[in-house]
C-alpha cells in the first residue's frame, strides 16, 4: 500500500516491504526495501537535488541519512512527470519506520522541501 504526501506540486509516495530472504532475525538483521514514486502534479519543473531520511529503529536507535539526489541521480521532473526508484534499509528490530524530505530546485533557482511521509517497516502485514 502506497502512503503519499503532496508539497508544492510534488507528490511523494512510498511503499515498504520486508525482504525475508536477505534478513537474519537470529542475528538481529531485518532488511526492508521500499519503492518511492515522485510525481510532479504542479505546473513547474522541479529538480530533486538532496535527500534527507530519518530512520527509526527501536533497537539501534534513530539515525539520519542524507546526500545528493537519489541512487546517484538528480532527476528533473517536468509537469506530469514521474520518477520512481527502489532502495533498502537494514534494521536491528523487526519493526521501525522511515520519513524525511527531498530538497527540490525550480528553474528560477528557488528551493523547497517535499516531505516524505512516514511509513512503517515491519516483518508482517498489518
Amino acid at each position: 500500500m502506497f502512503i503519499h504526501h503532496e508539497t508544492d506540486g510534488i507528490r511523494v509516495s512510498a511503499e515498504p516491504f520486508y525482504v525475508a530472504d536477505q534478513s537474519d532475525p537470529g542475528e538481529a538483521r531485518f532488511v526492508f526495501a521500499y519503492k518511492v514514486r515522485i510525481e510532479n502534479v504542479g505546473e513547474q519543473p522541479a529538480q530533486l537535488v538532496w535527500r534527507h531520511w530519518y530512520i527509526h529503529d527501536p533497537v539501534a536507535g534513530n539515525s539520519e541519512v542524507e546526500g545528493e539526489g537519489v541512487i546517484g541521480q538528480q532527476p528533473l521532473i517536468g509537469p506530469g512527470g514521474v520518477h520512481e526508484y527502489q532502495s533498502f534499509c537494514i534494521l536491528e528490530a523487526p519493526e521501525g519506520s522511515m520519513e524525511g524530505f527531498y530538497e527540490f530546485r525550480r528553474p528560477d533557482g528557488t528551493r523547497f522541501n517535499a516531505r516524505i511521509p512516514q511509513f512503517v517497516l515491519r516483518t508482517y502485514r498489518a
